[in-house]
């Protein structure tokens, strides 16, 4: 098992594996939970997949097991920001601008954490393993980009991973189903396990 962030920097070092994400989030998000994303060629992907965001895959080769997007909160792109911001700014018709209790933060040390997903197919006795390689993964990205804290629109599930591997996740905002999966905006705190 590999774990790789990707980045616009190094795309061209790991042959498929980004357009393998892609593909992977659309078996996950689009065919699914039946979300309604943009897609083509059976990739999904949106305005948040630029050059200022990175993708952390745990991957076995070329297949892609897991992903999560990590974008900077101080982000730009037109009108888009990051996806909880503009989601909270009604700019997203798929997502209720009541996701978070308070107004989503713009911080160099603030990351947005969404798109996370393992992949269909991942052999039940090592999606436990995936799941907590991809966490462990996301964090140590996060922090090597100066992040302290991310938040995210997350599944609830995720806080009980991230307690396993001693990272800190309060709610920022109110349980919400999507594709019948319940998610709750979540801020993850890094700082006080940061060495």
């Amino acid at each position: 098992m590999q774990r790789t962030t990707l980045s616009f920097a190094n795309l061209h070092q790991h042959g498929a594996l980004f357009s393998n994400m892609l593909r992977a989030r659309h078996r996950t998000f689009i065919e699914g939970m039946h979300w309604e994303l943009p897609t083509a060629d059976g990739m999904e992907f949106d305005q948040y997949d630029t050059a200022q965001s990175r993708w952390v895959c745990v991957h076995a080769g070329d297949r892609v097991l897991a992903g999560v997007r990590l974008t900077p909160t101080t982000a730009r792109c037109g009108v888009y920001s990051y996806m909880v911001r503009d989601a909270q700014r009604g700019l997203l018709d798929s997502i209720p601008a009541n996701l978070l209790d308070d107004t989503a933060p713009i911080a160099d040390h603030i990351w947005d954490a969404n798109r996370l997903f393992v992949a269909e197919g991942v052999a039940t006795d090592i999606r436990h393993e995936v799941q907590l390689s991809l966490m462990g993964h996301m964090v140590r990205s996060a922090r090597e980009l100066g992040a302290s804290t991310l938040i995210g629109l997350l599944p609830i599930a995720v806080p009980r991973l991230g307690r396993r591997l001693g990272i800190d996740m309060e709610p920022a905002g109110p349980l919400m189903k999507f594709g019948g999966v319940a998610h709750r905006c979540y801020f993850v705190s890094m700082a006080s396990k940061m060495h």
